[in-house]
């Protein structure tokens, strides 16, 4: 059955990492970080992401303009956007290793070390890149919950509220890290098979010489 039930696992570990990596790359780009409604105007939602500021209007208009410098960013915005390029780095090439370490594949069927090898390194690197997409995500909501809670910032001062991006991210990061797991899980399993296979053939051929001693004269 763990026979069976490997490549199942295999095929679902890729395909959740691979969700994962989609996630990830959206929230990447997604402007909705942080959202900002202004009692004075509810007509418009200003919104901000790691590349722009955008100001969505109820009309159904949205306007976005780039920020001119990355220094001139806040400190969680520029390490923000070094972690999510890292972490669409690692689970690119997480994908390409575990994709060629699949058992369904037929490309290496005599290599199954080497295949193994890179369904770990594939699925470490899942959890890296799962690690490196919560951990901007988490700051910059952070940030805005101190900002937000700031007895400092007078009462009129409207206040950042956390966007969609950000759980979009939290979600990236589960389901890589999910992925990861379920590789590394496929290749325990293969290990742990093996060695209790032969065991029970042991044990099979000592009940059978039991049985011959047992029926002779």
């Amino acid at each position: 059955m763990a026979l069976v039930y490997q490549p199942v696992m295999q095929l679902s570990g890729i395909l959740v990492s691979l969700l994962g990596w989609v996630l990830s790359c959206l929230t990447t780009y997604l402007p909705q970080w942080k959202n900002l409604n202004l009692e004075l105007n509810e007509l418009e939602i200003w919104t901000m992401g790691l590349w722009q500021a955008c100001v969505v209007q109820e009309e159904g208009g949205m306007q976005c303009k780039d920020f001119d410098s990355f220094l001139a960013l806040p400190p969680e915005l520029r390490i923000s956007r070094i972690l999510m390029f890292f972490s669409n780095g690692s689970g690119l090439l997480g994908l390409l290793l575990s994709g060629f370490g699949l058992d369904c594949l037929k490309i290496g069927e005599r290599q199954q070390e080497q295949k193994k090898r890179l369904l770990l390194f594939g699925g470490m690197l899942f959890w890296i890149s799962g690690i490196t997409a919560i951990v901007p995500v988490s700051w910059v909501a952070h940030s805005t919950v101190q900002e937000f809670w700031d007895e400092n910032i007078p009462d009129i001062v409207p206040r950042w509220d956390f966007g969609e991006a950000l759980f979009v991210g939290w979600l990236a990061g589960f389901c890589l890290i999910l992925g990861g797991s379920l590789l590394n899980c496929t290749i325990c399993s293969a290990e742990v098979h093996p060695s209790s296979v032969h065991y029970a053939v042991a044990e099979q051929q000592d009940q059978c010489q039991r049985l011959e001693t047992e029926t002779r004269p």
